[in-house]
């Protein structure tokens, strides 16, 4: 059902079965997919690529330009994948010619006042609690969960299953598979649970958190770590995946509890 009282531009590209409530606006080059809800006073911008059965609740903005004094009004794009929700007063700013397109991936939770800036790509399931702020072309990896009122710097990446403690400061990478939290940002151990909420097995968890102890207690460098957590830590996805997000962390990794962050100088 789409309301009368909505404003929908004729070139928009609505899938069958989508409701579009009173009072939201639908730009030119939009697309949305098959049963998604789009409530009252949403603002879908040009650019939006909507996926199916999403829910967009009232106040939303999606596809707006970049907060971005270097955006210069080139053709770019905001993606959201299907059976996401957004919730009330979500933003999700379209790309800027670095990378093209922002992107919220499948089956998400953005709950009240989330912003996703320019660029900034979040994997599927993930939950971004409320207010969260994500600057400019930071990654959020598959399943990740950020707690509420936390801010991540730009560039900044956070790896699949991460948990990020409510209120947090993130400056620097979070690895995958770990919990994050305190002030500065610290290594809090191992998201046990979220992991075998998800299927991981115990043999699994306790290979994550032996090469953890390596990364963050051994009291060893970055590049020592890696090395040894290759020798020793028997090969798995999940090593692996690991192993490969450390030594890609541009921005350096957050600290271990109790002593300065690996290969980071001040923020």
């Amino acid at each position: 059902m789409i309301s009368p009282l909505a404003h929908i531009h004729p070139d928009a590209r609505l899938a069958p079965g989508v409701t579009v409530e009173p009072f939201t606006t639908i730009a030119a080059d939009v697309e949305i997919g098959e049963g998604t809800w789009v409530g009252p006073n949403v603002t879908i911008m040009a650019g939006a690529r909507i996926g199916a059965h999403c829910q967009i609740f009232p106040g939303a903005v999606v596809s707006a330009i970049p907060q971005d004094l270097k955006f210069a009004g080139e053709h770019t794009t905001a993606h959201v994948g299907d059976y996401t929700v957004l919730r009330e007063c979500v933003t999700v700013n379209r790309g800027t010619v670095d990378r093209g397109r922002t992107v919220v991936g499948a089956h998400c939770l953005l709950q009240a006042y989330v912003h996703v800036a320019h660029d900034c790509v979040v994997g599927d399931h993930c939950v971004i609690s409320n207010a969260v702020q994500l600057a400019g072309h930071v990654q959020v990896g598959d399943w990740a969960i950020l707690g509420g009122m936390t801010a991540i710097h730009q560039f900044v990446s956070v790896g699949a299953h991460a948990f990020i403690g409510g209120g947090s400061l993130v400056r620097k990478d979070v690895p995958p598979f770990v919990k994050a939290a305190r002030e500065p940002l610290t290594y809090a151990g191992v998201n046990s649970v979220g992991l075998r909420r998800r299927g991981f097995s115990e043999q699994q968890i306790l290979e994550i958190q032996d090469l953890y102890r390596i990364v963050f207690l051994s009291g060893q460098n970055t590049q020592e770590a890696l090395a040894r957590i290759e020798a020793e830590v028997p090969a798995s996805t999940q090593r692996e995946l690991a192993v490969a997000f450390v030594r890609a962390a541009s921005r350096g990794i957050i600290k271990g509890p109790g002593k300065k962050g690996l290969d980071e100088g001040a923020d």
